[in-house]
């Protein structure tokens, strides 16, 4: 129970940003669309390269983006066919989005840092990676296919920097050359931003806090993917692993559970905008389900983890 208090203390921080990002956009008028190029092709490829370059790779620890991403697509995928039948407007084309991934950065970093340590944040990092790499290619293309054609998808999906980013770094992390320590600082204060725009632009897209949900269908169905779905999917492979393959140990598990229970990604807020597919709808309910992990995660935390 100590603990579970402690971790809710730690993210009210968050919830504070989300409500500085609302009175900006009510306010100020901040443009979220013009924050979310900037999160998109700047500051999420740079948090990328920065944390493959910090990490000790081996073959192992390599493999561990590819099997998140791998996990991301089988429930993105799986969710987003439920989506197509049950909701009828543009919004079913965001539901990878919103199951796949999950706040993992922004939201996930500090739980990480707080339960698992420097050294266990790093591994943490890694297996993050995998939902970034998800968000910037199997999830983007089918949010775009909801407004775009097939070539017209694909051809922003190739733009999009993350994923290149996470090849580089690879190569010169295995290379054995590391960022040169002048540039070190920069990398730290785009972290931090990436941190606090990414939580920002989630109020900014919130006009009113009235009606958030807005397709209840949708919100429901979201709700059911980030929070039933992808918990019970990482503790099936917990258990098949540490029972049957024994490839991982238990810092694995650990990490690839907290990005089980991590709110929906401000990255699907991000992209929902820059592509202005149901901007509102995805800002209500990512804003709901962070909300709601404010209690879910420090009971899931207590309950599951050692």
């Amino acid at each position: 129970m100590a603990a579970a208090l402690a971790l809710f203390y730690k993210l009210l921080p968050l919830y504070v940003t989300v409500i500085l990002g609302w009175l900006s956009g009510r306010y100020l008028e901040a443009s979220g669309k013009h924050i979310a190029g900037i999160m998109l092709y700047i500051m999420t490829p740079s948090v990328v390269f920065s944390g493959v370059m910090a990490a000790p790779l081996s073959p192992e620890v390599i493999l561990l983006p590819l099997l998140t991403f791998g996990l991301c697509s089988v429930i993105g995928v799986a969710h987003h066919w439920l989506a197509r039948r049950f909701i009828r407007d543009g919004s079913a084309s965001l539901m990878p989005l919103s199951v796949g991934t999950g706040n993992t950065g922004y939201f996930g970093i500090p739980v990480a840092l707080l339960l698992f340590g420097q050294e266990g944040l790093a591994l943490y990092i890694v297996c993050m990676l995998g939902t970034t790499l998800f968000e910037n290619s199997v999830g983007f293309y089918l949010a775009a296919r909801g407004r775009y054609s097939l070539k017209d998808s694909l051809v922003r999906v190739a733009r999009l920097p993350s994923v290149y980013a996470f090849m580089l770094a690879v190569v010169l992390n295995l290379s054995g050359l590391s960022i040169p320590e002048v540039f070190t600082p920069l990398f730290d204060n785009l972290r931090g931003a990436y941190s606090i725009l990414g939580m920002m632009i989630i109020g900014m897209g919130i006009l009113s806090f009235r009606g958030l949900a807005g397709n209840l269908r949708f919100t429901g169905l979201a709700f059911l993917g980030k929070f039933v779905t992808w918990p019970v999917v990482a503790l099936l492979f917990w258990w098949l692993d540490a029972n049957l393959f024994g490839i991982y140990d238990l810092a694995v598990y650990q990490a690839i559970f907290l990005i089980s229970i991590t709110p929906i990604a401000a990255n699907t807020v991000v992209i929902a905008t820059l592509l202005d597919t149901a901007p509102r709808q995805a800002a209500g309910t990512a804003l709901l389900s962070t909300l709601f992990a404010l209690a879910f995660i420090p009971v899931m935390v207590a309950l599951v983890l050692p």
